[in-house]
């Protein structure tokens, strides 16, 4: 008994270091849906990571439960920690959350997305995902399956790479890392961290400013589009929202948590489209047209306060969007 508390301890000051991001926030707006305290309330949280959320979502009511996915094999063991702290209330599956329509699992009152990579994945050098320090470059999510970013960039097409430069990682000068990347074919260039970041920026120069803003490393906009290609991020998440929705329970708070553009458009656009709004400004179907099975309980995406930002500086991109879904009607 002793161990195992000690163990607790030291696993609690393990995620101590990890901040998940808006974590009050995502704890207040799933309150929301709450059942009577007397009943399970049951959340869903498709991203574990490092188990922040799942942890104040826990610690918020004892009646609270919690199913947790996550495709990466290291999550598991944090989850470990919180099954024997939580007995009976906490649950961890091995499933990447893009192909949870397998997931017998329903009726859940709250589901949470945070499309963040955890600092666990960010600070473990070995997984390839920053070009602050030197290691192969691997990216993956899951290193179990698929291939890694440095095989990736070996073996893509032109039209692939171009995809994940210039669409994913939304970089305007993407025509020269392109090349760049294709002419480092066969070298050792493609194979590291640090070489890869090199690499781009010799193909771009400095970055420019752009007014006050704070320069950006020009390798950023580079690796995020490449770690985004290599796990199938946004092809994983618009698979995911509308699975996600069905499993809520008439009332139940679908919130989800984005990091760039690309997601939270995906995101707005769904959450707009349940709600039966236009999802753009080119979505001029008539109302009648519409199905409304949702409602916005965020207009605009919640953002991190100052204090947040001072704390925890990855958070400053984060945008938290809320939707609750409505009993069965006919359209609104």
């Amino acid at each position: 008994m002793l161990c195992d508390t000690l163990e607790i301890s030291l696993m609690m000051e393990n995620m101590a270091g990890h901040q998940p991001v808006l974590k009050d926030e995502v704890v207040e707006v799933m309150r929301i849906s709450r059942v009577p305290f007397s009943q399970p309330f049951r959340i869903l949280d498709c991203t574990f990571g490092g188990g922040g959320h799942s942890l104040a979502l826990l610690e918020d009511h004892p009646e609270v439960q919690v199913l947790a996915l996550d495709r990466d094999p290291e999550a598991a063991a944090r989850a470990d920690f919180l099954m024997r702290r939580f007995p009976g209330r906490f649950r961890f599956e091995d499933m990447n959350f893009g192909e949870m329509e397998g997931l017998e699992d329903d009726q859940f009152h709250g589901v949470l997305m945070d499309l963040g990579l955890s600092s666990f994945q960010l600070d473990d050098a070995v997984r390839g995902f920053s070009f602050r320090e030197e290691a192969d470059l691997d990216m993956r999510m899951d290193p179990r399956i698929g291939l890694s970013a440095a095989d990736f960039l070996e073996t893509a097409s032109e039209a692939d790479l171009v995809q994940a430069v210039r669409n994913y990682g939304e970089e305007t000068r993407w025509k020269r890392v392109v090349q760049a990347i294709l002419q480092a074919r066969g070298t050792d260039n493609l194979r590291k961290t640090t070489t890869l970041a090199t690499l781009i920026v010799d193909a771009l120069g400095p970055a420019p400013r752009q007014g006050r803003a704070q320069r950006i490393h020009p390798a950023t906009r580079t690796f995020q589009g490449i770690r985004i290609a290599v796990n199938g991020e946004l092809e994983a998440l618009e698979r995911a929202l509308p699975v996600a929705f069905s499993k809520l329970t008439p009332g139940g708070i679908l919130a989800v948590i984005s990091f760039h553009s690309l997601e939270d458009r995906i995101v707005k656009r769904f959450m707009r489209r349940m709600a039966g709004r236009p999802e753009h400004g080119r979505d001029n179907r008539p109302q009648d047209e519409r199905i409304v099975s949702g409602e916005l309980i965020t207009r605009k995406p919640i953002r991190p306060s100052a204090a947040e930002v001072s704390r925890n500086p990855r958070s400053r991109s984060s945008l938290l969007r809320v939707l609750k879904k409505l009993e069965d009607r006919p359209n609104a």
